[in-house]
């Protein structure tokens, strides 16, 4: 305790010197901590993309393409699921609601996805967030649209703002429906999800567009397109849909049943299993981030060592005098060790506050524009071990001016050396 309170009173006595040491510390203690809270809730949120849905449902594919395609709106659905299978899942007793999706148009290459109105009341994501709307409402009507936050910052869409739609993707796509024009009747609160990008609207308004297209074209003549006005029939077919069970015990059942469905070749995911794969496979990039913040410790704790070596020299006389009032060589040893481990720790603990003041300052910011929910709970077992690992990283620094002291206090005696 004795060499506790002397460690403590030595480094303020070089406390400007000590206090842009311990700051260098705990900036990169922040950032390593910072990266570390960053890359487990960036995982959680790419595998809350979707939550609160047991099965994803499309045509025969691979897991992975089907959930590129069904949730993340990337690439191509190798073909369709028939209207016929999709109402047999929904009026199974085991399932509690079913959601349609329908793609392939785009609107100024914002992808454009067919549903029911149910969407807006079962689709979660994050930790089970509902969809909220930023303004306007859920459409109500065959040629209603509701648009994500990134199209209607992106278009300067309003409610009320009239939208064409595409077939195909891209920017311009390669068939315009200009004879169905859509009205925006809500845009939903920014999620950091896909549906950002997405324009939905109803199944009845995807098969309105499409009454008269026969392979991507408009037949013309007498057999033409119908009027927009005419009440469009259910769909022949969709592309995926999503599944909610009414007891976690039967979701395996129905994957099961799904997988060996005879009626026509069919895919079931659970999409919490597949996004994990899905995250081996992206998720390199979160880890070399990791490395770089630890080297970035590494310097810090480099500094240190680098300020107390060069102090050495000047503290020769300090350490005379401690040898002269019976000071041994070990205590010498044990003083150096204690002020490089004080000044880890206090370098581990305002990492943490600054971790802490940035989380609260850029929390609602990170969650509004990334979708990344970034709680402010006390560090978990995994952000103390690391803590615990800077501070014996920097008792370990320490050894080495400590036994310069020590070596120095053995030849200097009680004498005193300038």
């Amino acid at each position: 305790m004795a060499l506790a309170g002397l460690a403590a009173r030595s480094l303020w006595n070089r406390r400007v010197t000590a206090g842009l040491t311990v700051f260098a510390i705990g900036v990169s203690v922040a950032l390593l901590l910072g990266v570390q809270k960053l890359r487990v809730e960036a995982r959680h949120s790419f595998a809350s993309t979707i939550s609160g849905t047991d099965l994803v449902v499309g045509a025969r594919s691979g897991p992975l393409n089907l959930l590129l395609y069904s949730v993340f709106h990337v690439g191509d659905a190798t073909a369709s699921v028939s209207w016929d299978s999709y109402q047999l899942v929904a009026r199974h007793p085991d399932v509690a609601w079913t959601l349609p999706i329908s793609l392939g148009d785009s609107h100024r290459g914002f992808r454009v996805m067919g549903t029911s109105p149910a969407y807006f009341e079962h689709f979660r994501y994050g930790r089970r967030q509902a969809l909220a709307f930023a303004a306007g409402g859920p459409f109500g009507g065959d040629h209603d649209a509701v648009i994500g936050a990134d199209v209607a910052a992106a278009l300067g869409y309003r409610p009320g703002a009239a939208i064409t739609i595409v077939h195909g993707l891209g920017d311009a796509g390669f068939a315009e429906h200009g004879d169905h024009a859509f009205g925006v009747t809500g845009i939903l609160e920014r999620t950091g999800t896909p549906v950002d990008r997405t324009v939905i609207i109803g199944l009845e308004g995807i098969s309105a567009i499409h009454r008269g297209w026969d392979s991507g074209t408009r037949a013309t003549g007498a057999q033409g397109a119908p009027p927009a006005s005419a009440a469009a029939p259910a769909p022949a077919a969709i592309t995926a849909f999503l599944v909610g069970m009414k007891s976690k015990t039967a979701t395996l059942q129905m994957q099961r049943a799904l997988n060996e469905y005879r009626g026509e070749p069919l895919t079931a995911i659970m999409p919490g299993v597949v996004l994990t794969q899905l995250w081996q496979l992206v998720g390199v990039a979160d880890t070399a981030l990791l490395v770089v913040a630890a080297c970035v410790v590494v310097a810090g704790l480099v500094g240190m060592l680098t300020a107390l070596l060069t102090s050495l020299q000047e503290r020769r006389r300090e350490m005379a005098i401690l040898r002269s009032v019976g000071a041994r060589p070990a205590h010498v040893f044990s003083l150096l060790v204690l002020e490089s481990a004080l000044l880890a720790a206090a370098g581990v603990a305002l990492g943490c506050l600054l971790v802490w003041i940035a989380l609260v300052g850029a929390g609602p910011l990170l969650a509004r524009r990334f979708g990344l929910f970034i709680g402010t709970a006390a560090p978990g077992g995994y952000e103390l071990a690391l803590g615990v690992a800077v501070i014996a990283a920097g008792v370990l620094a320490g050894l080495v001016p400590a036994w310069r002291a020590y070596r120095n206090s053995l030849a200097d005696g009680l004498s005193i050396r300038l």
